[in-house]
C-alpha cells in the first residue's frame, strides 16, 4: 500500500540506506529468561507494546528501505494493529506493504513487512517451499521497467533442508537481474551450505565478518543479512546496537549506479 504523493526522480549515483530488522512482534526479549517469563506475549497484548513499537519507529526512520520480519498484521496479541502500517505512519514512510505467511485467526498474523521512501514498481509475494508452511519472501522492484533494482525481503525456516530449498527458490527468482539486494532473517550463518548456494547462484558479494545479530543481549550468531550484487557499491555495513527485540538490526549504505532511476 502507498500514499498518494507527487513523484520525483532520484538522481543517479545516490546513496541508499538499507535496514533489515526482526522486530519480534514488539515483545522486546532482551534476556534468555524472557523466552519463558514473557512467552505469554506471543498470545496476548502487553502494556509496553506501543512503547516498544515507537522505539523501533525511531530507529527505522533514518533509513530508505526497511525489511521487517516477525511483524503482526493485526491480531489479539497486537491489539489488532497492523504493525507494518503503524511503523510506516510513525516513521513517516510513504510506502509500505506486508506479507502474511501464517494466519492463526485472532491469535496471530505472522508477517514480513516493507517500509520504503521510494515508490515500488511492483511487489510480488512468494510462499517459500518447506514441509512446514508459513515462510515467505517479498520481491520488490524499484526504478524503471527496463533496468530495475530488485529487493528481496525474506524470513527463512529453522531447518537446514527447508532453507536449502527456499534459497534455491529465491535464487531462481532473481538470478537474471543485475542489481539485486537480498535481506532478512535467514536463520543461518555465512559458512552454511545453504548460504553459499545463494551467494553462488545469484553472484552476491560475501557478507562482511563480525556482524553478529543474535541474541541481542550477547550476539554470537550471524543470522540477519543484507547481501548485494557487485553493481551496488557498499559504503557502510554495521549492526545497530539497540535492545528492542531478540535480534539486532543490520544496516547497509549502498551507492546505486547511474542505470537505476528510483522514484520517490
Amino acid at each position: 500500500m502507498s500514499a498518494e504523493i507527487n513523484s520525483k526522480l532520484i538522481p543517479s549515483k545516490s546513496r541508499i540506506k538499507l535496514l533489515s530488522y526482526n522486530i519480534q512482534v514488539g515483545i522486546a526479549s532482551t534476556r534468555p529468561h524472557h523466552y519463558v517469563t514473557q512467552s505469554w506475549k506471543h498470545l496476548y497484548p502487553h502494556r509496553k507494546q506501543y512503547h516498544n513499537l515507537n522505539q523501533i519507529a525511531a530507529i527505522v526512520a533514518d533509513y530508505d528501505i526497511v525489511g521487517l520480519q516477525e511483524v503482526d498484521a493485526g491480531s489479539r496479541r497486537s491489539k489488532f494493529t497492523n504493525q507494518t502500517e503503524y511503523l510506516a505512519i510513525k516513521a513517516q514512510f510513504p510506502y509500505w506493504s506486508h506479507q502474511t505467511n501464517r494466519r492463526l485467526g485472532k491469535i496471530a498474523q505472522h508477517s514480513n513487512g516493507l517500509l520504503s521512501k521510494f515508490d515500488p514498481l511492483d511487489i510480488v509475494d512468494h510462499k517459500l517451499p518447506g514441509r512446514v508452511p508459513g515462510r515467505g519472501a517479498m520481491v520488490v522492484r524499484f526504478g524503471e521497467e527496463s533496468n530495475p533494482m530488485i529487493v528481496v525481503l525474506l524470513h527463512l525456516a529453522l531447518g537446514r533442508k527447508a532453507r536449502l530449498a527456499q534459497l534455491d527458490y529465491v535464487s531462481k527468482l532473481v538470478q537474471e537481474y543485475e542489481h539485486v539486494v537480498v535481506m532478512g532473517d535467514m536463520n543461518c550463518q555465512p559458512e552454511s551450505e545453504e548460504f553459499q548456494v545463494l551467494l553462488n547462484n545469484v553472484g552476491l558479494l560475501a557478507p562482511a565478518s563480525d556482524l553478529n545479530t543474535f541474541p541481542s543481549w550477547n550476539p554470537t550468531k550471524k543470522l540477519d543479512h543484507i547481501l548485494v550484487t557487485p553493481s551496488l557499491i557498499v559504503e557502510n555495513v554495521s549492526v545497530v546496537d539497540v535492545a528492542c527485540s531478540d535480534h539486532l538490526p543490520i544496516s547497509m549504505d549502498i551507492i546505486i549506479p547511474e542505470a537505476i532511476r528510483l522514484v520517490a
